[in-house]
């Protein structure tokens, strides 16, 4: 799962996703729109549940401050790809 949030100017985007041994990863990166400043952290999650509760908490701290939701997709999908494509972008930073 792929969720982003904008305002005008920064993003947060959250990917949940299994890694190759079946653990649950939550990875989170920030950002400028257009800019390459900003940063990407991974968290390994106990269970999927834990992952989904860190994206509702996530969820609620972004509307706090603002940012719409601007995409919410599976990674498989087409937009998913491409913000996997965005992603992979930041962890050779």
């Amino acid at each position: 799962m792929i969720v982003r949030w904008e305002t005008d100017h920064d993003y947060v985007l959250v990917h949940i996703h299994q890694d190759m041994l079946g653990d649950w990863i939550f990875s989170r990166a920030w950002g400028q729109i257009g800019t390459q400043f900003g940063g990407l952290k991974h968290q390994l999650a106990d269970t999927l549940a834990q992952a989904h509760m860190w994206l509702e908490d996530e969820t609620t701290i972004q509307a706090s401050r603002g940012f719409r939701k601007v995409l919410e997709v599976a990674d498989n999908s087409p937009e998913g790809q491409e913000a996997m494509r965005q992603l992979s972008l930041l962890d050779t930073i």
